[in-house]
This record gives C-alpha cells, sequence and structure tokens, in this order.
C-alpha cells in the first residue's frame, strides 16, 4: 500500500469553540510568538507533512452567517501569513500553509507574500485559499455592495448560488493571476555578477498581462521566482463549486466527508471534475483523542456542556483511541484518498496525541514514513517542481 500524507489544521486554541477553557489548553499564549512555534515544532516531531493556519476577516462567531455576542468563546485572531512567517525559520522541514482570503485582497499581494514565506521558509510554504464575503466582511472593507441575505434556508436561492458562484470564479482568476505572477521571474533571473555590474537579466522578467472580469494585472512581480517554482495551493470544499475551483487551480484540495458512503462520493465527483490532473485529495476529520473511547468521547462532551451546544462542524468529529483514528485514515486510503488533514479538538493536546499515538501507529501498518524525504513540501507531497511559463518568451528590457 502506498504511504499517505498527514496534516494539522491550526486554529487558536484547537476546533472546538470551549478548547480554550480546557486544563491542556494554553490560553493566555493565544497571542504570541511561542506558542504558534512550539505547535509547528510538536507538528514537526511527528513528521507531518505540513500545517494549515487558519484565517478570517470576520470575528469569530458561533453564527455561521453574522457576529454574534458571546463572550465565553475565544474572539480575534492574529494574521496566519505573519505567524508563517514568524515560525517559519524555527522550524527545517515542515510545510507552513497560511490561510488568504481572495475576495477582498489583492493577488498581487498574495503572490508576494506567500514568495516571500517560501525564501524564508527555504521551499516550505504553500496557501490555502479561502473564498470570503460572508458575515459582514463587505462593510469592513467598503468596497463592494453586501452580500445577499444568508442562512442556511437562503443558500439554495438563485441569488445566493449566483452569488456564491460568482465568488469562486473570482476566486479562480485570483489563483490564475497568484500563479503567473510567481512565474514572471524565470529561475536564474537573478545574475548578481559584480564584473558586469548586473544584477537581474532583464529578458528574464515578464509581464503578465492579465485581463478578467475582476482583474487587471500587468506584473512581473517584484519578488523573484519562489524556490518551489510555484508554492503549494490549497482549497477547502464542501460541493461541486468549490469542487471546480480545486480541480482548476489547486494542488490539494481539503474535502468534509462524513461516513464511507459519502466519501467515496466525494472523491469520485472531485476526480472527475480534475479530470486526470495531479489534485490530490485529503479528508477533513476533527479529533479529540485518549486512551479509551470513553476518555475521549468524555472529554469532547464536557467541551459542549461548557460552550452549552454540542460541537457542530463541517469535518466528520470522531472522539476516540488512536487506533480507532488509523483504522479511520486507512479506510480513506483504501478508499483512493492520498491524505487526512486532522483538525485537534483542543491545542495543544490533541496535537500530541497525534504525533505519540497516532503517527507511530500508522508507520507500523506502512503508511506513514519514518523521515522527510525531500527538503521542499512540493517534494514531500511528490509534486514536480514546474517550469516558468514564460521560460521561452523573450521580452527585451520592458518588463
Amino acid at each position: 500500500m502506498t504511504q499517505l500524507h498527514v496534516a494539522v489544521a491550526l486554529d487558536g486554541a484547537g476546533w472546538h469553540p470551549a478548547a480554550w477553557r480546557s486544563p491542556a489548553a494554553r490560553p493566555h499564549d493565544l497571542f504570541t510568538a511561542a506558542y504558534w512555534t512550539d505547535l509547528l515544532a510538536e507538528a514537526q516531531r511527528g513528521l507531518l507533512d505540513f500545517v494549515t493556519i487558519d484565517d478570517s476577516f470576520t470575528i469569530q462567531s458561533a453564527d455561521h452567517f453574522a457576529a454574534d455576542s458571546r463572550t465565553d468563546q475565544v474572539r480575534g485572531r492574529l494574521d496566519a501569513a505573519l505567524i508563517a512567517a514568524r515560525i517559519a525559520p524555527g522550524s527545517a522541514h515542515i510545510g507552513i500553509i497560511p490561510a488568504v482570503s481572495t475576495t477582498h485582497t489583492e493577488p498581487f499581494h498574495t503572490s508576494k507574500n506567500i514568495a516571500t514565506l517560501d525564501y524564508i521558509s527555504t521551499g516550505r510554504a504553500g496557501v490555502q485559499v479561502r473564498v470570503g464575503g460572508l458575515g459582514g466582511e463587505a462593510a469592513l472593507f467598503g468596497r463592494r455592495p453586501s452580500p445577499p441575505a444568508l442562512s442556511f434556508e437562503t443558500l439554495a436561492t438563485p441569488e445566493v448560488e449566483r452569488f456564491i458562484a460568482e465568488r469562486f470564479d473570482e476566486a479562480a482568476d485570483y489563483i490564475e493571476v497568484v500563479r503567473r505572477l510567481w512565474d514572471s521571474w524565470e529561475d536564474g533571473a537573478e545574475i548578481r555578477d559584480r564584473a558586469t555590474d548586473r544584477f537581474v537579466d532583464r529578458d528574464k522578467l515578464h509581464r503578465i498581462d492579465f485581463e478578467g472580469r475582476w482583474f487587471s494585472v500587468r506584473g512581473p512581480s517584484i519578488t523573484p521566482r519562489p524556490p518551489q517554482g510555484q508554492p503549494v495551493v490549497t482549497v477547502l470544499a464542501h460541493s461541486t463549486v468549490p469542487y471546480r475551483l480545486a480541480a482548476r487551480q489547486a494542488d490539494v484540495v481539503f474535502v468534509t466527508p462524513h461516513d464511507p458512503a459519502g466519501a467515496a462520493a466525494i472523491l469520485a465527483e472531485v476526480r472527475q471534475e480534475a479530470a486526470g490532473a495531479a489534485l490530490q485529495v485529503y479528508a477533513d476529520l476533527v479529533v479529540f483523542l485518549g486512551a479509551d473511547a470513553a476518555s475521549a468521547s468524555a472529554r469532547k462532551e464536557h467541551l459542549d456542556e461548557l460552550d452549552g451546544a454540542e460541537l457542530f462542524s463541517d469535518a466528520r468529529i470522531l472522539a476516540g483511541t488512536a487506533e480507532a483514528l488509523a483504522d479511520h485514515i486507512e479506510e480513506l486510503h483504501q478508499l483512493g484518498y492520498d491524505g487526512v488533514r486532522l483538525r485537534p479538538g483542543v491545542l495543544p493536546y490533541d496535537l500530541t496525541a497525534v504525533t505519540d499515538q497516532l503517527v507511530p501507529l500508522l508507520r507500523r501498518r506502512g503508511l506513514f514514513r519514518d523521515r522527510y524525504p525531500a527538503t521542499t513540501l512540493r517534494g514531500q507531497l511528490g509534486l514536480d517542481r514546474p517550469t516558468s511559463r514564460y521560460q521561452s518568451i523573450s521580452v527585451g528590457t520592458d518588463a
């Protein structure tokens, strides 16, 4: 059996809204660099492929479509890309993927930020593209009209479906601009030749001249081509529209199956949309681990009681032993999934349980490696380093 990829999603004190109230959490450290550095070090100790760092422009809320007034849950977050840049130099092998919104930012800025992160991390950067536009984001920026009224009841209306489709089409163009900007400097464009007083070969810098409905970008970038050529692009997807975005533009897609039948159906749809493209598919799982199933369930139920409601998640929630989790992961891998992205219920507790308990089990089953196989994130994931699309174009010195 081929080996699988294991990643972990980091967000605040963990993926349970009451996680910060657990004795195993570190709520006083959430806004410190040391907290995030420690989490990354723990994930690297377990040889995990990468971490993602969640982010959003709207403050956390128990309401999926609007802000709330609760004061008993974590509110506020640091910028994911800046966290990634801060903690990257303290690591040596693990990939680092911050979430970036495509709705209220410019692709030129993102291309520069992630390219810089790729240099800082020596080739271990990626980006999780996040489509925004919900929960009052438009009012924070004042540049777009407010979206139609959103709720679970209105999601299937033509107006909302059209709005969502447009946001994802915009995201596809956004990623295309970012990718072209990463390619706009050929490899070796920086000469650094004192003898000829030439630092850069202008013939190896290229305009991208992108013209679309949402963006008009001339280029080139002001940052040389990233060490990976193209940092890894990831997308979280729950339905056909985001599956299509992932198929068009991503290297990795995170999906959220809740049972074996759903897992098989989602994988088949994503593969069909990808039409043979090298898109890796990972299943997201929220995990609460314990020495036995009863203790793990009790941990989660106690947090539910503190929060006043049973945990709801887009992803499947597993509370049990590391062995039971390994069984489920193996089942997903047998279905054809390339990997899993685990969302620890409580940080750092469940992350440490993953590295101490789950990883050795997967390794004994021949599902996971015992060392990092490459020096870059693309290499670890088995992705080729692409050549710049502009490699054969000569534009003189007008770039």
